[in-house]
């Protein structure tokens, strides 16, 4: 069986200047937000707070200063993603082009492409969504059915994408679709760079989650002509690009800190006047997270030694689902305030929106049967 390694990120990674630096940045510019505002984690929308990010240098710190970037490590971007997160910062403006959109533009992407949209990410004003999931397939990108077909010097696309997260706000989708035929299950395949804001053809529509908010979306194509220049990288490449891409998306601290909210109002209850098994159930929850923590930022540096981590990714994702998951399920079994969504109790009003929001957490980024059976032929189980 094949071992995976998570090795330890270099010594003196913890970068405590810029630690602090983003926790006095974030104390000032949060100071009215409450719990549950907090508890929204990585989806919160605001466009203006990713602008003060960006002019703070803390967008693209890895993408070259040429492209408008700052030449700084996948481990200092981790230390401020990692910040932001904790606060519950409202980071969906930038998060998805930061994350993956601009390093896949910058492998890629055209010299063009570089040098028009990487300085905008940089800057917090270019919003990015994700264009893989579909209808009827879901985690299975292999079964995508949107086809983008040579036609003039450009591409004719059709078809839909699902659980496009802020597609109703997003400036570009990164699109993965089909644009040929393969034996192959995995060939055939492209990525393109479409303007959702300047493209005809192109229908978005709300879904609305469980605690009743807009965060997906579904996205049709119906008859979408795209410039030959669209393309992202090669023709047919678009599997090994999205994989990855997905090395991004999977491995960062957002897999584990998105119940970290009701963690924080779980331990302040409970350190009033512990009883033992409280101590022990928050030391056991405690321990997961710094677990977690350091499988994560093992990823952050082999990302930063420039090797590509998918199958480490991929373990952190879903663990850390697990994990997220089981933050309410324990809050509740320590504590016997009830959930109640609005409540002015901040613990309730918490409890009661990770609730609602914690069952899309083994969906996104894939489901838990596509990790694992990423992860059993890692192993070479399968």
């Amino acid at each position: 069986m094949t071992m995976i390694d998570f090795p330890a990120p270099s010594i003196g990674s913890d970068f405590a200047e810029l630690r602090q630096e983003v926790r006095d940045f974030l104390a000032q510019e949060m100071a009215d937000h409450t719990p549950l505002m907090r508890a929204r984690s990585w989806n919160g929308f605001d466009r203006d707070f990713s602008r003060k990010i960006g002019k703070k240098g803390w967008i693209g710190m890895t993408l070259p200063k040429a492209y408008g970037g700052h030449e700084r490590s996948p481990l200092e971007r981790y230390v401020v993603s990692e910040e932001m997160l904790a606060a519950g910062a409202p980071v969906a403006a930038h998060w998805i082009a930061d994350r993956q959109s601009g390093p896949l533009i910058l492998a890629k992407g055209t010299e063009a492409q570089k040098r028009d949209i990487l300085p905008r990410i940089a800057a917090g004003t270019c919003s990015f969504c994700i264009g893989m999931s579909e209808p009827d397939s879901g985690s299975d990108l292999a079964a995508t059915r949107t086809t983008a077909t040579p036609e003039g010097g450009g591409f004719r696309v059709n078809g839909t994408k699902l659980w496009t997260t802020y597609g109703h706000q997003a400036d570009y989708m990164i699109l993965f679709c089909r644009t040929g035929k393969s034996e192959d299950r995995h060939g055939g395949m492209s990525q393109f760079l479409v303007d959702l804001k300047n493209t005809k053809g192109i229908t978005i529509r709300p879904v609305i989650d469980m605690a009743g908010e807009h965060h997906f979306n579904e996205v049709i194509y119906d008859n979408v002509l795209l410039a030959g220049d669209a393309l992202i990288g090669t023709m047919g490449g678009g599997w090994d690009q999205v994989m990855s891409e997905l090395a991004f998306e999977r491995s960062g601290p957002e897999r584990f800190l998105s119940s970290f909210a009701l963690i924080e109002q779980l331990i302040a209850l409970v350190r009033l006047d512990p009883t033992e098994q409280q101590e022990i159930e928050v030391g056991r929850l405690a321990a997961h997270l710094m677990v977690l923590r350091r499988m994560s930022r093992s990823v952050a540096g082999l990302l930063d030694r420039g090797e590509n981590p998918l199958l480490q990714a991929t373990i952190v994702k879903d663990l850390g689902a697990i994990y997220e998951q089981d933050v309410p399920r324990l809050a509740r079994s320590l504590l016997s305030r009830p959930a109640q969504p609005g409540s002015a109790d901040s613990y309730s009003a918490v409890l009661a929106q990770t609730v609602l929001t914690v069952p899309a957490f083994s969906l996104r980024g894939g489901t838990r049967e596509i990790l694992r059976g990423i992860i059993a032929r890692g192993l070479g189980l399968r």
